[in-house]
């Protein structure tokens, strides 16, 4: 589909704000991303992951990675997907970077843990002390199997009261169970702090479930979300929504400036978003894994493009929820 812009490039509006060129301020979180495969296909999903991806990283390319964090003290690993935990060597990478001293957290979309192939799992990962990201678009069922498909809902409550039973999202436990929002249509998150205190009274009251944080995700305009803009004729009205709500406070901390993002088959991104439209690291710093240089990566230029007014309207969106 052709697609109309009524806006300005994105950077122009960073231009406007004395932001342009966006660059790094420092690396803090290293973002793994090993693979495509997935047991769900939902329909927001901007990395089109679902069980028939045959995309995953290797062991050469994941012992790339544990070279590359040797050589800095960046203290968060981020491994993402897909669902990560499909990955035959899911396990060993966690241990692999625990025994590198670095903190590790995991996004699940939660029905893999429910998963009896699977059942060991959280007890590993609490063992660990590993951090749960986990996506749960809203804490009733109708909205959340609309969006992420028939059934999801009801295994995803029975992976939360398993967490929470090994002590996840419970006080003095250490162990943090951090949920996501994404919106369910072209539309921006609600406030993260009322839509969170929404969420806790809910999920505790409904289904006697407690976790840690709310994190809002903007739906990115990418992958099948793009594919349901197009179809549904929203793309344009959807992109103007997010260029009117530009705020350049949160352009200024976009995750893209302490973030590197790592693809499957080794090469670098500024964020998951981008290695999603293949837009690699670029203007002179390293775009493989394998050629991993931690002053030019810390001090790079990013790569912009117009999806990224969707991390930067309202109060912002990363893969830590609002910015702002």
């Amino acid at each position: 589909m052709n697609n109309q812009i009524n806006f300005k490039p994105f950077d122009t509006a960073l231009s406007e704000n004395k932001l342009y060129p966006l660059t790094a301020t420092d690396i803090t979180i290293f973002q793994v991303n090993v693979g495509k495969l997935c047991n769900q296909a939902c329909k927001h999903c901007h990395v089109d992951a679902g069980p028939n991806r045959q995309e995953i990283m290797n062991k050469e390319i994941m012992q790339a990675c544990l070279n590359a964090i040797e050589k800095t003290d960046i203290p968060t690993v981020d491994i993402t997907g897909g669902a990560p935990e499909m990955h035959p060597d899911f396990c060993w990478l966690i241990n692999e970077f625990i025994e590198r001293k670095r903190h590790v957290m995991v996004r699940s979309n939660l029905t893999v843990l429910a998963e009896p192939i699977y059942e060991k799992l959280p007890g590993f990962l609490a063992e660990n002390k590993v951090e749960i990201v986990a996506s749960l678009p809203y804490y009733l069922e109708q909205t959340t199997d609309r969006q992420r498909g028939s059934g999801v809902f009801k295994k995803s409550i029975e992976a939360l009261k398993h967490l929470n039973s090994i002590g996840y999202g419970m006080e003095d436990t250490g162990l943090i169970l951090n949920l996501v929002y994404n919106p369910a249509g072209a539309f921006l998150p609600p406030l993260q702090n009322a839509i969170e205190a929404d969420y806790k009274k809910e999920m505790l009251k409904r289904y006697e479930i407690a976790f840690n944080s709310l994190y809002t995700i903007t739906n990115m305009p990418i992958g099948r979300f793009l594919n349901y803009l197009n179809a549904s004729q929203n793309y344009n009205s959807y992109m103007e929504k997010l260029a009117s709500a530009y705020n350049q406070n949160a352009a200024s901390q976009v995750m893209c400036r302490y973030t590197l993002s790592v693809g499957w088959d080794g090469s670098l991104y500024d964020c998951d978003f981008n290695q999603m439209l293949g837009m690699k690291v670029n203007h002179g710093a390293p775009s493989r894994i394998t050629d991993f240089d931690p002053v030019k990566l810390c001090n790079r230029r990013i790569v912009t493009g117009i999806h990224c007014y969707g991390c930067t309207a309202g109060a912002g969106s990363s893969c830590g929820g609002a910015v702002v």
